[in-house]
C-alpha cells in the first residue's frame, strides 16, 4: 500500500508541476501580450500608432480636467489630460502668460518653473489647439498649426478649443482651474 501511494505521488507531482508551469506561462504570456501589442504599433507603422493611440489620446484630452482659458480677453473651452506633467501644470494655476510666435506653428511662453516629465506618455504629433510642455526649454506651447512630428521632449498637456486664426494671433493667455 505504501508503495502504491508512493507511485501515485511520483506520477501526480510532476503532472501538477507541469500544469502549474503551463498555467503560469499562459498567464505571463497573456499579460505580456497587451503590453507587447500596445507597444509594437507605436514602434512600427505611423498609421497604426495613430489609430491605436487616437482613442486614448482624445479621451485624455477630453475627460481629465476642465480648465478655464482666456485668450486676449475672450474665454475658450479647454481641458488638461491626466498625465503627471498636466497635473503638475495644474498646480501652477492660475497663470497669465505673454505669448510669442515660434516657427509659425505655435505660440510659446516661459513657465515660472519646470514641470515633471516622469511618467510621460508616448510621444504624439501635436495638433492645432494642443497645449504642450517643451521640456528642454521649460516652456508652454500653444499650437495653432499641426506639428511636423512627435518628440519625446514635447509633452501634450491638454487641448484648447479655439480656431487656428485666434490661436495664431494670441498675445496673452490666462489659464485657471475651472470651478
Amino acid at each position: 500500500m505504501h508503495s502504491a501511494a508512493r507511485r501515485a505521488l511520483v506520477r501526480t507531482v510532476p503532472a501538477a508541476a507541469l500544469l502549474l508551469a503551463v498555467a503560469a506561462c499562459t498567464s505571463d504570456s497573456s499579460g505580456a501580450t497587451p503590453s507587447s501589442a500596445s507597444s509594437s504599433p507605436a514602434s512600427s507603422g505611423q498609421q497604426e500608432a495613430s489609430s491605436s493611440t487616437a482613442p486614448s489620446a482624445s479621451a485624455d484630452r477630453n475627460t481629465a480636467m476642465a480648465i478655464r482659458v482666456t485668450i486676449d480677453g475672450r474665454p475658450v473651452d479647454a481641458t488638461l489630460n491626466d498625465s503627471p506633467a498636466a497635473r503638475d501644470f495644474a498646480d501652477l494655476l492660475p497663470l497669465t502668460l505673454d505669448l510669442e510666435d515660434f516657427h509659425q506653428t505655435e505660440r510659446i511662453a516661459d513657465l515660472p518653473r519646470r514641470l515633471t516629465t516622469s511618467g510621460a506618455p508616448d510621444p504624439a504629433v501635436p495638433r492645432a489647439g494642443d497645449l504642450a510642455y517643451y521640456a528642454p526649454w521649460g516652456n508652454l506651447a500653444l499650437y495653432y498649426r499641426d506639428g511636423d512630428s512627435a518628440s519625446a521632449d514635447l509633452l501634450i498637456l491638454g487641448h484648447v478649443d479655439a480656431d487656428a486664426d485666434r490661436l495664431g494671433t494670441a498675445d496673452r493667455i490666462t489659464i485657471e482651474a475651472a470651478s
